[in-house]
């Protein structure tokens, strides 16, 4: 069953990364093949696919359509064109207003909402918004790590080690995770700085765009603010002897919900229907399909044991050398999540953590905090390796823009190599 599953899934990653037309095709197409396989049992192939993901992309993709209508991502671009020198300075200065959001909302809904300030600078300026885009996927994986609502993979720790919001910042007296993050941020955009050294086209600031209605900016904003407000809500609220489960795809439902208000005011004012089929051609179904397949596929390896076996397998090889088990869990965590989803991979790993730490009789912290940098990270390597790579390059596709695996690499791979070297030293420093 592993051996079988392992090679389904290496096809359907190598056919991933050589045809990224159909990347979307592909996945479904390796999902089906997992469970005629009898690898994945069919009553669980709904439950497999993170609802909460999809909810959540579909919900902001709507409305960012009706943030763009706006004008307010031509009016931010004119400013950030007012205030820097040159097209390498507002490559830079889009990383860093993305990497800033990220800290605090989901990645995806992050790169949703500045790639349009990116495409609408490159347009200004009659240049490709792919370097633009890229920079803002990696840069807003960098910062999930961040704080306890910068990624999935934050909650998920966050929820198995009992950590809330602030511990991400300092934990048991020593510094927490957002100022290693916050230190690798600035070597990688050293390192982004010198990748794009030859984007010194001068630019110059024009009329600053009109804004036609600010509402879709308070949409964007409420999305924010609720999507914090969500991650402090506990899992389970008693009230006397009722119990209320939080539901576990509510930030998809705060995203749709705000979408379907956007899509109500549309209505109104303007008293067209056409007004739905608009807003429904904007959100990137090929995107979305793509990563439903991913979510099934991912449920396959893991329900065949590939992810456990490969855990237990670099587990063993360290024995109890704990410089070796860190180093190893960090190294691995970048490999494995370069092609394969972080979110099942770090929900796998974090029981087998805790038992290293019982097993060693250390605080697992210095492991824990590992295994979060390199997963959420790892990512970053290849086009496919993070739901918020995916929906970029959705977007550069939408525009005409068609990127290859090598073009996205020459930037990603610099940038996550310096993150991670950073991280990790750090982290070890802080923490051993």
């Amino acid at each position: 069953m592993i051996t079988k599953a392992l090679i389904i899934f290496i096809l359907t990653y190598i056919l991933l990364l050589v045809l990224p037309k159909y990347r979307a095709y592909i996945a479904l197409a390796s999902a089906a093949v997992f469970v005629v396989a009898g690898i994945l049992p069919i009553n669980e192939v709904l439950s497999s696919v993170d609802w909460n993901v999809i909810l959540m992309i579909a919900g902001t993709m709507g409305v960012v359509c009706f943030f763009i209508e706006s004008r307010m991502p031509s009016r931010l671009a004119d400013i950030i064109i007012e205030k820097v020198p040159d097209v390498k300075w507002a490559i830079i200065a889009l990383s860093l207003f993305a990497s800033l959001i990220s800290a605090f909302v989901d990645n995806v809904v992050t790169v949703l909402m500045v790639a349009p300030v990116a495409i609408t600078i490159s347009k200004k300026l009659n240049m490709s918004p792919v370097k633009s885009i890229i920079a803002i996927a990696i840069s807003s994986n960098l910062q999930g790590a961040a704080t306890l609502v910068g990624d999935t993979t934050s909650i998920l720790l966050g929820g198995y080690a009992n950590m809330d919001f602030l511990d991400f910042f300092f934990f048991k007296g020593r510094i927490g995770m957002f100022w290693v993050v916050q230190l690798s941020a600035i070597v990688a955009s050293l390192i982004l700085l010198y990748v794009f050294r030859k984007d010194s086209q001068p630019i110059h600031a024009e009329e600053r765009t009109e804004v036609t209605d600010y509402f879709p900016s308070y949409l964007l904003w409420g999305t924010i603010l609720l999507l914090i407000m969500a991650s402090f809500i506990p899992e389970t609220i008693k009230l006397g002897s009722t119990v209320i489960n939080k539901p576990s795809a509510i930030n998809g439902l705060i995203c749709i919900g705000l979408f379907i208000i956007g899509l109500i005011r549309e209505l109104i004012l303007k008293k067209d229907f056409s007004v739905i089929k608009n807003a429904f051609k904007e959100i990137d179904f090929f995107t979305l399909l793509l990563l439903t397949g991913l979510f099934v596929v991912i449920a396959g390896i893991t329900e065949a044991g590939v992810v456990a076996e490969i855990s237990n397998i670099f587990i063993s090889i360290a024995k109890d050398n704990v410089f070796i088990i860190y180093s190893i869990l960090v190294w691995a965590s970048v490999l494995f999540s370069a092609f394969i989803d972080n979110i099942p991979y770090v929900a796998t790993m974090l029981p087998v953590v805790e038992g290293i730490g019982a097993i060693l009789g250390i605080d697992p912290t210095i492991l824990y905090f590992g295994l979060l940098s390199g997963a959420t990270l790892g990512g970053n390597l290849t086009p496919i390796g993070a739901s918020a790579n995916i929906t970029g390059l959705g977007i550069l596709r939408k525009e005409g823009y068609e990127v290859s695996s090598k073009e996205f690499m020459k930037i990603s791979v610099p940038f996550t190599l310096a993150a991670v070297i950073t991280g990790y030293i750090l982290i070890w420093l802080i923490w051993a």
